[in-house]
């Protein structure tokens, strides 16, 4: 008798920090360049920034893309070190597969995503209780480990009904009520895409976005939970027009090479037999577009070590696109908007605004790297961050003192 009563008082020594904890909320906001804040058309994250914390702009890491950055803001690594490096890829010990994300079947098989972390994998098996409202890898059994509970991702599903999972969740009671949420909006990365950064088209939809933040933020106050949010963006976006492609026949032949992914980035790899031919001719800089061997892809990108990087980086000046003649034939370049450039760019700069118990009131942060989200994320859940790239210090004059 004397045995188990140790073991139930034990047992509620452990769970009450992690139940006396505020509930988190990751939030995405796929390709909210982070100056649209400044546009008035944001009301409630603005509000929260006001009452919270925020940056000039937070850099996304190389390549600026969905897929990676979003891997990266719940790992911690850097795209080279966590593997998923690029929206689409190829894996030599999978010669006949390519990873897309329209490629479902492929992109949800956890050999893409085992070699590292994510924080709600780490939750999960601390006995930390997490749901995620889509996340890029969220519907995947990483490592062997799902979030207790997940949705399958379905652009179909609109924003509202988004934040109506949300708050269902919310409304469970407290001992099956998860302490770690995320959820993810992908309407103004499609706006942005279609219409360009500027347009009124992109700012309806952040507009609409902001309207569910709001929702959220009420919903919260109306269950009164104690909730740190933290609002994220995976990169900003720029725009192009079919006037400004460079083509790579222009230096390399096309049966010299076997390009992998177009646009604002190109990797590929050198045919057999035409590797000289491909160093000199393409490799260097060119108008609009510098191209390296991925062992010599510049040391501030962090990015050429991972063995699923094709031989050949390229990389367009901001606003332009690499392509083929070929490739543009399939499908045309038009005026819009694309991201995947120098994460330093600032209009590759992404949002970042946090309110809540552990956050300060009214701190604008200098830029920090998209990798400090992690171990921000890992303290306020109460968990033990692993290996990372990131580092807390650009963050913690934002931070309340740690009861």
């Amino acid at each position: 008798m004397r045995a188990l009563l140790f073991l139930l008082v034990s047992a509620l020594v452990i769970a009450a920090p992690v139940a006396a904890r505020p509930l988190t909320i990751l939030v995405s906001i796929d390709g909210f360049r982070a100056d649209y804040l400044s546009r008035g058309g944001a009301p409630n994250l603005s509000a929260l920034a006001t009452a919270g914390v925020t940056t000039t702009g937070m850099a996304p890491s190389f390549p600026s893309l969905t897929f990676p950055n979003h891997y990266t803001l719940v790992t911690g690594l850097r795209p080279d070190h966590h593997g998923v490096v690029d929206n689409v890829m190829q894996d030599a010990a999978r010669p006949a597969q390519t990873f897309t994300m329209s490629a479902r079947k492929i992109a949800d098989d956890r050999f893409w995503w085992d070699g590292a972390t994510p924080i709600w994998v780490s939750a999960e098996r601390g006995g930390i209780r997490t749901a995620t409202m889509f996340w890029p890898g969220s519907d995947v059994d990483i490592q062997g480990v799902r979030p207790r509970d997940w949705r399958a991702f379905s652009q179909g599903l609109r924003a509202p009904e988004r934040t109506d999972q949300v708050l269902a969740w919310l409304d469970r009671p407290t001992q099956t009520r998860p302490a770690f949420i995320t959820l993810y909006f992908d309407d103004v990365d499609t706006a942005g895409h279609i219409f360009g950064p500027d347009a009124p088209g992109t700012d309806a939809a952040v507009r609409r976005v902001d309207i569910e933040i709001g929702r959220l933020v009420e919903g919260l106050k109306a269950r009164k939970l104690k909730a740190n949010l933290v609002v994220v963006a995976d990169h900003g976006m720029a725009a192009i027009n079919p006037e400004r492609v460079v083509f790579l026949e222009d230096y390399v032949a096309d049966d010299a090479i076997r390009v992998l992914t177009y646009g604002s980035t190109a990797e590929l790899f050198p045919e057999p037999g035409h590797e000289a031919q491909v160093q000199i001719g393409l490799i260097g800089d060119h108008p609009h577009m510098s191209c390296w061997p991925k062992a010599a892809v510049p040391a501030r990108f962090h990015f050429g070590t991972h063995p699923r990087i094709p031989p050949v980086v390229c990389l367009a000046e901001t606003g332009w696109q690499i392509e083929t003649h070929a490739q543009v034939a399939r499908r045309a370049v038009r005026a819009g908007g694309a991201h995947g450039f120098d994460p330093y760019d600032p209009q590759m700069a992404a949002l970042f605004v946090a309110q809540g118990p552990a956050f300060k009131r009214g701190v604008i942060l200098p830029s920090f790297d998209n990798v400090d989200i992690y171990p921000l994320i890992a303290r306020l859940i109460g968990v033990k961050p692993l290996a990372n790239d990131g580092s807390l210090e650009p963050l913690k004059r934002g931070l309340e003192r740690q009861n």
